[in-house]
């Protein structure tokens, strides 16, 4: 596989949340996210994408969004839970995704806001059709998702380096 090939980031935050008395990384998700989470894993098999890797926060929201959203897809990547992704910037989700191993393509990062929605915005440095305006239109709600692109090695990924091509959340 040649580290120049097209990879695909989707960048999925989780479902919607309950507050219960707990603390913030062991929130489950409500009863709204635990519908919206499997909606958003229909919409992802949609996408056509066969993704090799899955990077999911510890969380225990996020943990559960991903276990109901990868039924909905066509085979199930290989997941891994990464205590880096909670509560993490854009710039420290850039570093976890520079880290991944080339012979991953297409990636998923299972994550949180506001640090998705802005590693999103970092690194569109270009957007196909509408994507862009509908994602700043809406912003980031539970179990929305961002896919871009990126030309070349997981290494090389950086602020403005990659195109948002498609832009999803559930109606509301």
């Amino acid at each position: 596989m040649s580290v120049a090939e097209l990879r695909r980031i989707v960048l999925f935050r989780h479902a919607k949340a309950d507050w219960p008395q707990v603390s913030d990384h062991e929130r489950p998700l409500a009863e709204r996210g635990r519908k919206d989470a499997p909606v958003a894993g229909r919409r992802l098999s949609e996408t056509g994408i066969a993704f090799d890797l899955a990077l999911c926060s510890t969380a225990a929201r996020t943990r559960e969004t991903w276990k109901l959203a990868v039924q909905e897809l066509p085979q199930r990547p290989r997941t891994v839970y990464e205590d880096r992704v909670y509560e993490a910037s854009p710039g420290e989700l850039i570093a976890v995704l520079n880290e991944t191993p080339d012979d991953a393509r297409d990636v998923i990062l299972i994550g949180h806001n506001p640090g998705v929605h802005g590693l999103a915005d970092v690194l569109a440095g270009d957007a196909e059709g509408d994507a862009l305006v509908r994602m700043n239109r809406r912003g980031f709600p539970t179990s929305a998702f961002a896919v871009l692109t990126h030309t070349g090695s997981w290494k090389t990924l950086e602020p403005g380096t990659a195109t948002l091509v498609d832009y999803w959340a559930p109606s509301e």
